[in-house]
This record gives structure tokens, sequence and C-alpha cells, in this order.
């Protein structure tokens, strides 16, 4: 139903305004599209997320669940009107506090935060989590923001704090360099740049796990809808519609061709004027659907007629790494202990659903997205599109989350084709159904090993044996097929194993990278069988993973030898004292209480940063121009994580310079150079790697030209470089030399690749030159009649090698375990009936528990300063410590995730 336009007018931060629209349209809407205030974000369009809260009156609302005539007259505050040019408290506090990460939920936080401190400006953490449950983040973790909140009154120490001075930029713990406009609301993200003059593309996908299909009459329909100007299919497709993010096994169309493989495919686009688009009713599409027989799990899938008749039995890939003899060492155990556990879809959540909007500039595309890996869109997006690579230019907007997911192709071939075939700007933003059906999962995996140890609790074998349910096409099924056999025996000596992971194709989702690429359900199977293993053997739970962990100078189940750098062992270490107290405060709570139970649960994780043994390399480019800029070209998209402050933090120190000193060019594929994808927690060491090469080779070269040693000092005038080591000072003046085609003159560009040896037959070789490490204990209370979990602590030591930015690798660890919890108590993704924010649940606010973080730091000499990664592990050891804490609160082990009330009152009765 369409209603009479009507002039409506309201106060808008402060100032008058009055828009001439529908009465019924969202307020969100409204903000964002007819008076261009983006800072209030859309993530799901049902109230469901919070990130369009705004105030009204005062008072927090949704935006998305208010129409525009109810506030007629009233006053409306979005994140862009809490200061007058400045900075609020809060808004401080969560700079200074690491509060905001990809920064697109911060908005709604900041103004639910603002409404709440102007009634109470001390607030305890059960008021700020109560004020703030209704907005929902995936990065954080939420403590820093309940930190941000609570601490907004106390004095104003953001601008006061300094950058550091040259050499002094690694190992500070900075706010993050990039953070303001998170803050402020000046983010754009990809839903905020749309172009005035762009079509709104519409997509039509498949309502059917498996389908065929054809066409009605699409130029009678669009002839029937006034403003719309065209619909593409795959035959409008000028190159080869095929795409993915392993060349080897690209395999899912752009737009599909007859057959839909998948419930949320895409068959068709349709393009025209935004109100056109918005107002078509997309069921009335005229395409003809036939189904045919499917299979959603691997049990069904393995019996099934192939999804691709080139992958018989749909087994897309198996990987296997085989070590010594495992069957005969375990014959020959003291102990052997065996288990199954099955985990669950796990969508990604992030609360920025997909979008962007491609133009024509001459005969280049270009491409404005969110996006994890902008080279791997330029590529794949000129395949599609039959261009040239160097005829595609990719410049990612901010990314609300990825965690893997916007690692692959989306919205960016659909504008693309459209905007190549009309000459105009088009387009595109999914709903939250749209891209929750159609983007990739975490795999579920369906899991069996044993384990052997002897008399004295040492590891004599494995075996492990996974189904992951890769859905309808590739993705990076093979990736996880492969990562998941190298890393499924834990951080620990194993002298004889055998790993096989087989990705599986069926009509579900299609599961893709989503942090830990399958070795947080690996390590689920193994480390809740070392506990079993422990108890059994009558050894403290945590003594045993220490007599079993892997030291420096021993062999990984891969055949590499560790020379150094290894550091499980000092995580486990530094948890020694937490475990002591957490066990006898259990001991001592289970005396007095027997129905709600306190547990106790450890693991440990192990993570192999980039790549699998295969070419992995970033560049960094530094330049220097007349004027005595320093330009730090930094292509590794910061999806929150902070590669933006980190990377420059470890060019500024490599360099000898201020960090103040350096300007960040960010990720353009025609202005930076290739860093390679934002995942595989590669981009702190490898793309860290790449800027500490290109700090010191620039820095080589002023050293050379002034004639002085490594010890001399550098600083940047205008338009002059001043070197000084001891009485000498020399300056170089910049306007006498030449500029280069970069319009630098001076620079380097360097490039890191992991010295890695691929995987044998027998997957021996050496996959990674670094690897992360950590463990964790969780401390939580059972409800023995409800199945309830209650989480109580988690104290985390995570070995980062050397940390560049302890609070943002806090930031890191804290919203790693928030992922974590979720796919241990709550996570689900079931296709067809999940896919929104309210059916779908990931943890809130209330939800995370007090968090100690240990930084522990072992260096590695491959890293850059000694870093490793950090952004994949953190998750991993999270699921198992939760599942081995219930069973240590109940003696009962939940083998299917996600562990909720009804299973783990089932696991408890099964257990008697």
């Amino acid at each position: 139903m369409s209603f009479t336009p009507v002039p409506i007018a309201f106060e808008l931060n402060g100032a008058p305004v009055s828009v001439t629209t529908s009465p019924v349209a969202r307020l969100s809407s409204v903000l964002r599209d007819d008076l261009g205030w983006t800072g209030t974000k859309v993530g799901c369009d049902a109230g469901d997320c919070g990130a369009c809260t705004v105030l009204v009156d005062g008072e927090p609302v949704c935006a998305c669940l208010m129409s525009v005539a109810q506030v007629g007259s009233r006053k409306i505050t979005t994140v862009e009107g809490l200061a007058n040019g400045s900075l609020s408290a809060v808004q401080e506090a969560f700079l200074r506090h690491g509060a905001a990460q990809c920064g697109i939920c911060t908005p709604g936080f900041l103004v639910a935060a603002t409404a709440l401190l102007e009634r109470n400006p001390t607030p305890c953490e059960a008021e700020v989590e109560d004020a703030l449950g209704g907005v929902l983040c995936r990065c954080t973790g939420y403590r820093k923001i309940v930190e941000a909140v609570m601490s907004a009154h106390l004095p104003d120490r953001y601008h006061n704090q300094l950058l550091p001075d040259a050499g002094h930029a690694v190992g500070a713990a900075l706010p993050r360099l990039d953070g303001r406009p998170k803050v402020t609301g000046e983010e754009r993200f990809g839903a905020d740049v749309r172009p005035a003059d762009a079509l709104s593309v519409a997509v039509i996908r498949s309502p059917h796990w498996h389908a065929s299909f054809a066409f009605g009459d699409l130029e009678g329909y669009v002839a029937a809808h006034p403003g719309l100007v065209a619909v593409y299919t795959s035959r409008d497709i000028p190159g080869e519609n095929r795409f993915g993010v392993i060349p080897a096994y690209a395999d899912q169309p752009a737009l599909a061709d007859g057959i839909a493989r998948f419930r949320g495919e895409a068959v068709a686009v349709v393009a025209g004027e935004r109100q056109a688009v918005e107002a078509l009713d997309i069921r009335d599409f005229p395409v003809i659907w036939t189904e045919l027989s499917h299979a959603l799990d691997v049990a069904s899938a393995l019996g099934a007629k192939p999804v691709h008749a080139s992958r018989p039995g749909n087994v897309l890939v198996a990987g296997v790494v085989e070590r010594g003899d495992a069957e005969a060492a375990l014959a020959a155990s003291h102990m052997v202990v065996t288990g199954e556990i099955e985990t669950a879809y796990v969508e990604h959540a992030y609360i920025e659903p997909e979008a962007g909007f491609a133009a024509m500039d001459g005969d280049t595309l270009v491409i404005t997205a969110c996006t994890q890996s902008p080279f791997m869109d330029r590529d794949d997006t000129a395949k599609v599109l039959g261009l040239a690579p160097e005829k595609v230019r990719i410049v990612p907007t901010a990314t609300g989350g990825g965690f893997g997911s916007k690692l692959d192709l989306s919205v960016q071939p659909l504008i693309g084709l459209v905007a190549l075939k009309t000459g105009r700007p088009a387009a595109l933003t999914y709903s939250r159904a749209e891209s929750m059906m159609s983007t990739t999962k975490r795999h579920p995996g369906s899991m069996r090993a044993s384990i052997g140890a002897d008399a004295d609790g040492r590891i004599t074998g494995m075996v492990f044996e996974g189904d992951f349910n890769t859905g309808a096409y590739a993705s990076w099924g093979p990736t996880v097929a492969v990562r998941v056999p190298v890393h499924a025996s834990g951080p620990y000596f194993t002298p004889n194993y055998r790993a096989t992971g087989r990705a599986i194709h069926s009509n579900g989702p299609i599961s893709g990278a989503f942090r830990g690429f399958g070795v947080p359900q690996a390590a689920v199977m193994q480390e809740t069988l070392y506990d079993e293993l422990a108890v059994t053997l009558g050894m403290d739970r945590l003594d045993f993973r220490l007599v079993n962990a892997l030291r420096d100078g021993q062999t990984t189940v891969a055949g590499q030898e560790m020379e150094s750098g290894v550091g499980i062992v000092a995580c486990l270490e530094a948890l020694k004292p937490v475990w002591q107290r957490a066990l006898a405060e259990a001991a001592r709570i289970n005396r007095d209480d027997r129905t709600v139970r306190r547990g106790i649960g450890v693991a440990s994780c192990w993570y192999g940063c980039g790549n699998t043994g295969i070419p992995n390399p970033s560049t960094i480019r530094l330049g220097i121009t007349q004027a005595g800029e320093l330009v730090l070209h930094q292509g590794a998209v910061d999806i929150g994580q902070g590669s933006n402050t980190v990377i420059t933090q470890i060019a500024a120190d490599a360099l000898g310079v201020p960090l103040a000193a350096i300007r960040i060019e960010g990720a353009d594929t025609s202005v930076t150079p290739d860093a390679g994808k934002t995942s595989g927690s590669r981009q702190t060491y490898i793309t860290g790697k790449a800027a500490e090469k290109s700090g010191r080779a620039l820095r080589e070269t002023i050293l050379r030209a002034a004639n002085v040693s490594q010890a001399a000092t550098l600083s940047l005038e205008a338009g002059a470089i001043v070197v000084t080591e001891g009485e000498a000072r020399r300056r170089i003046e910049l306007s006498t030399l030449s500029e280069n085609a970069h319009g630098y003159v001076l620079m380097a560009e360097e490039s890191y690749d992991p010295p890695t040896v691929p995987l044998g037959p027998r997957g021996q070789g050496k996959p990674y030159a670094v690897y992360g490490y950590g463990a964790q204990i969780v401390e939580l209370d059972v409800d023995t009649r409800l199945g309830t979990v209650k989480l109580v602590r988690i104290t985390a030591a995570h070995d980062v090698g050397r940390a560049i930015n302890p609070l943002l690798a806090e930031g890191q660890i804290e919203g790693g375990i928030a992922q974590g919890i979720g796919m241990a108590l709550m996570e689900d993704y079931v296709p067809g009936r999940t896919e929104n924010l309210h059916d779908y649940l990931i943890p809130t606010i209330g939800d995370v528990p007090p968090i100690d973080t240990i930084l522990v730091e072992v260096p590695d000499p491959e890293g850059p300063f000694g870093a490793k990664g950090l952004g994949e592990h953190v998750l991993i050891p999270t699921a198992p410590a939760i599942l081995n804490a219930i069973r240590d609160a109940t003696g009962a082990l939940v083998t299917r995730l996600p562990a909720t009330p009804s299973r783990v009152l089932a696991a408890i009765r099964g257990r008697g």
C-alpha cells in the first residue's frame, strides 16, 4: 500500500528539519536516505541488532521500527549529534578502551550509552548491561564496551595521549589510529556510499534447495513495471560464469544457469530506479521452478546424486596427515579413549549486510564495497565480466565485520554487471535474510577420534576422521579439509598419527571461511578426549596437557621441526595459579549446592598463520614526497582487527620515525600493492613483516645517502629529511630529488612470503612458518534441573610472540571468546528457519562473563619484531573448554553443539 507524501518537521541534532515523505517510511530510511545522516546504521530492519538506535526526546529507540510520522515535532539525536564538533565523554572512552572494532554497531551503543549516562553518570556493570542489552556486537565481546561506559565519567585521557616517539611504537597500547570516524558516525560502510543517480539492484533467488528453472517473459516484466531498466540472467554475463576463492576449485556461478543448487542462490538481477525497485514484489517475477531431490547433511549427501557431476560421491576433496603407525600405537597403549562430536552450521552474523555500488570510470569498472580481499575480488569479478584485471578497480569501504565470509564474492559481480551493461552506477544492499541465506557459514563437522596414552600419561597415538559439510559450492572447503588434519592433534607432541578431513557437497548453504577454517571444530573433538584421558588416568587435566605440550626441538604431526617460538607451555604455565584457585572454589561451592554445580574446564589451541604450504605473499610500499610527507600504502583490509594501526606501528619502528609522521593510504587495488586477504591470522605476521622490511629498506636508503651508520636518527621536516648522528647533522633536500612513477622521491616496496614447504602425499612438510598458541580456563555453573549454563569467568592466555599493540590484542581475544561462547552454547543456523537475528541467537552483552587476558610473549624470529598472528586462534579453545567445564560439573559430555539446555539435560539424564 502506498501513502501520499506529507511534510513532517522535527528537530534533528539540535536543528529544525522538514521532509516530505510517506508517513509510514522508517525513520532510519529517512535519516539515511533523505537527510544523509548515515551514522545511523541498519543491520536488520527488524529491531534485532540495535545498530539504528537513536534518541527520541532523550529515549533510545530503534529507528528501523519507528515511522517518521511518529517523530513529528520531536527531538531526534543521532550519533553525529552527541558532541558539537568534538567528542563526548563516552565517545572518548570508547576510543581509549578499544571499544570500537569494525565500528558498525558503535553508533547504536554510543547512543544507548548516552541515554543511560544522562540518567546515571556512574552506572554499575549490571546497569550498563541492562541499558545496552538491545544492541548486538559481533567483534568486541562487549567487555571493553562495558568498561568504556563505566569509565566515561573519568577525566579525559584520550586527547592527552601522545603518539609514541621513534622506536617506541611497537608494544604501545594505543587507541586505533582510525578510531575517530567510528565513534562520530563519519565512517562509511558499504551501504553508506550510494551515488545519487545509481540504479537499484534486486536479486532473484531460488526458494528451493535444488531446482531447475525457466524464465517467462522478462521483457514484458520490465515493460509492466515503470522505472525498471532491465533484467539480467546468466545469458547476459560476458565472461566466464564461474568464481571461487581457490581457482582450481572455482565452481560457483554469479547467476545460476538453469539449475539452482541451494536455497538463496542468485538466478537473475533486476535493475531500475530506486523507487521502482523498492516497490517490487519479487514473488511476481516470471520464473518457473521444478523442485529436484536434495540432500542437506553429510550422511544423506554421501549416498545421494552428486551435486556436481564431476565430483562423484559428493566428495569435494580429502586431506590427510600421517606420521608413524597410529593404529599400532593405539593397540599398544595403556589407555585409549574414543569419541564422536557433531557441530552445527554457524552464521557469521556480522552486523553489516553485504553492500556496495559499481560505476564506470572511463573504461574501468570501479566497485566500492565491503570486502576482506580486494585483489581476489578484482580478479574474480574481471573473469566473470570478461574484463582484464587492470580494468577492474576495487575500493573497499569500511567493512562491518567479516570473520571470513566477506572473502567470497557477493554483490561485486552483480552490481558490476549492471553498471557494465547500463553505463550507470548500480547499488545493492543485501537484506538481513538475503545475507544469511546466500553467504557462507562455518562448516558443520561430523568427527570421530581415538587417542591413546601410556601409563605415564604421554600420548602414544591418535586417529581422527572428520567430514565437513561444504554445501553446494567449494568456497573454502579444500582449505578446511587440508588444514584440519594438520591441526587436529592440538599443540601436543603426537608421535603416531593419522588424520583425514573431507569436504562433502550437499544442497545446504555454502560453507566457507569462519575464524579458524575448521580448526575450532577439530579442537572440540581432541580437547574433550584429552579431558577424558586425563581423568581416566587419574591425572590433573592441566598437568596432563603440560606433559604432552609441544616444545622447541620437537616435531609436529606434519613432520615440521619446531626450532623455536613454541609458546604453548608458557600459556599453560601462566594459567596454573588460576586453575588451582578455580578448582578450590568449585570444590567449596559444590559441597554446598547439589543442584547448581560449578564446573572448571581447560582447553588449548595452536594455529598456523597464513596459507597451508602454498605461496602467501604481502607487499607494502613506503614513500616520501618532495614535500616531506611519509605515506604508507597499507593494503591489508582492516575489518576491525586493527591492521591499520598495527602495520603502521611496525613500519614506524622499522623506519625509525615517530608514529605521527606516517599517513596511511588504505586498501585500493589501484593505489596500494597487494597485501593479500584478511584471513588466516596472516596480516600482523605476513603484512607486518612486509612493512618491517619496507621500513628497514627505506631507512637503509636514507642512511646510505647521508653516509651515516645505523645509529643515526631520522626526522622529517617540510621538504627535507634531517639525519643526526652524534654531533653530525645532515639535511637531505627533497626538492632536489626526482619523483618516481608513484610520485615519491624516496621509496621502498618490499614483499614477504612465508618460507613454507608444501605437504606431501602423507601430509608431511612445513605447512606454516609461524604458529600462534593459546589456552583458556572456563568457570561456569550448570543448573542440573534446567540444563542452563551460566558462565562465571574466562581466563585466556595467548602467545602473541610480541604484542605490537596490547590494547588491540586484548580486544581480539575478547571478541573471539564471545564467538566461541556462541558456538558452544547457542548458535545453530538451521537452513530456511533462522535467517534473522531473533531466531538465530548470538551472544548479547549479558552472555559474556568477565574475561581475564594474559598476553604471553614467546617471540618467533620469523615474525615482525617477533610477532605472531592472533585473530583466528582466540576462539579455538573456548568451546571445548566450556564443554569440559560442563562435564566437570555434571559428569556428562554434550556431543552435539551447541550445548543448549535441552542437550545438557539429555546428556545428564543419559549419564544417569
